[in-house]
């Protein structure tokens, strides 16, 4: 019987053309079927002239919409340039790629989408609010992507401010989307944002390249977990890679599970490498690796909590900076920007290793500031975080600077009492094999920590500017510890310690 039924086996197996291994594994490929290759639409199909004059969205919008249809797809821009007059409406399980040579170019026709009507506008700004208003827009999509080699350019018709209605301020626009794939292509131009995305998740991006130096922001990311960003080239005028939480979808959203590596920031007025300032949920899991920043008119590596978040578990590794006003800066403010009666948020479990910084004002020091009683900054790990500032001021009073707890610029605190490192309302901070250098005589202290604990200086160098008080000055620290530090001749520190001891148990 046995050999019967294996005879009956391999003659059914020849009478439907199968082997005697696909015969035997057909049940397994019935469950888990090859993926069929996506099928592609290309927009020259639907009536796209890539002329750089018609009015292609039209055609667009009718390829993605028949990719759409058959289950998903890839809609193909060959080269040449699409002008495109009106928003795109994007559909779950369609890739929009473009090939070499092909442009997406914006218009001054007044006819995208008009900014939708949100209750929770007060919580955020007019840009942050809305998102209909773009030249891509989506909600509630999956497994959407852009990729390719061309590129997407406002064309200077994009709006940097508040747009009018029929006016756009970004070139994408995506909330609670689930499978965002942004890699290849060039953003240009942006208006107020190139790409804006709230309530994500699941986001992938490799060698994405935005221009938007002389427009606003290069890439808000907001309330979005799970992401992975490699070989980014960001090139903005306000913030360059920024991760904020706002109220615009009204909910509190969580981030995190963030990575970041390989990339190249720039920021000409504002930040390049952000956390903030609409902070109201929570941040925690993000790794940023191999950052290169070159230039930032307020934070290189900012962070602030404004909204009452939470920002945990955050690292630096191998970055360079230079050229930005605060190379290092943390703030804990009371803006409370956000619904449900926010409190005032935390900042803790940060840390940075091999970072090297050149900073290029005297006024905006490395700061670490936190608020008073259980909302000080904490935890806080500097190893081989060598700066080099530019000195040049007098000498001055170590008093508290003056702060506004609702501003979350570098600014908002005043000139930092000290040319190296300002701590305010810090506990638990430790720098190892690190070092602050003066790139012109000062006349402050290299460091000051006014009110907070346990601060350890392992190994630290610092220059001596020739009229400074001192060179390390504690004001009401309950317990510091400098231990194999120096300054950058080879002799001893000189400390100031009121109201504070020190304790390197």
């Amino acid at each position: 019987m046995k050999r019967v039924a294996a005879l009956t086996a391999f003659l059914l197996a020849a009478l439907f053309g199968l082997t005697s291994t696909q015969a035997t594994a057909g049940t397994d490929q019935a469950a888990h079927p090859t993926p069929a290759k996506a099928a592609v639409f290309n927009v020259m199909d639907y009536g796209a002239k890539a002329d750089g004059h018609v009015n292609d969205s039209p055609a667009i919008e009718d390829a993605v919409t028949a990719a759409s249809g058959a289950g998903g797809g890839t809609v193909e821009f060959p080269p040449g340039q699409y002008k495109s007059k009106n928003t795109v409406h994007l559909k779950s399980n369609v890739n929009l790629q473009l090939d070499s040579g092909a442009t997406i170019i914006g218009s001054s026709s007044d006819v995208y989408d008009e900014p939708e009507s949100n209750p929770y506008d007060d919580y955020q700004d007019f840009g942050h609010s809305h998102f209909h208003d773009a030249m891509f827009y989506g909600d509630r999509l999956t497994n959407i992507g852009f990729t390719g080699s061309g590129t997407i350019d406002g064309g200077g018709f994009l709006i940097t401010g508040n747009p009018d209605d029929g006016q756009a301020d970004k070139i994408i626009s995506l909330t609670r989307c689930d499978g965002l794939t942004l890699s290849g292509i060039t953003l240009r131009r942006g208006g107020h944002f190139a790409a804006l995305i709230n309530g994500c998740r699941n986001v992938t991006s490799d060698h994405l390249h935005i221009d938007t130096a002389s427009d606003r922001d290069g890439w808000n990311i907001i309330s979005t977990t799970n992401a992975t960003i490699t070989n980014a080239d960001i090139a903005a005028n306000d913030d360059a890679l920024v991760f904020k939480s706002d109220y615009a979808l009204g909910a509190k959203l969580p981030n995190g599970h963030v990575t970041v590596r390989d990339s190249h920031l720039s920021a000409e007025c504002c930040n390049a490498l952000m956390f903030g300032s609409e902070t109201c949920g929570d941040f925690s899991d993000y790794d940023f690796d191999h950052i290169d920043i070159t230039g930032a008119d307020k934070s290189g590596l900012g962070m602030v909590s404004m909204d009452g978040a939470d920002i945990s578990d955050v690292h630096y590794h191998n970055i360079t900076m230079t050229g930005v006003h605060s190379p290092i800066m943390q703030k804990i403010g009371t803006r409370k920007r956000c619904g449900n009666d926010p409190g005032v948020g935390h900042i803790h479990d940060i840390t940075y290793d091999h970072i090297t910084a050149t900073g290029n004002t005297p006024s905006f020091s490395p700061t670490l500031w936190g608020e008073s009683g259980s909302n000080h900054i904490a935890g806080i790990t500097f190893d081989h975080v060598d700066l080099t500032v530019p000195g040049g001021n007098g000498t001055m009073s170590t008093a508290v600077p003056s702060n506004d707890p609702t501003d979350y610029n570098p600014k908002s605190i005043g000139t930092r009492p000290a040319f190296g490192w300002y701590l305010h309302n810090a506990d638990h901070v430790t720098f190892r094999q690190s070092s602050v250098r003066l790139a012109d005589d000062d006349g402050r202290p290299a460091v000051i920590a006014d009110t907070g604990g346990a601060l350890r200086f392992e190994h630290f160098t610092a220059s001596r500017g020739d009229d400074s008080p001192a060179d390390f000055v504690f004001q009401g620290v309950s317990g510091y510890c400098l231990a194999g530090s120096g300054n950058d001749s080879g002799g001893a520190l000189r400390v100031s310690a009121t109201g504070s001891t020190q304790d390197c148990s």
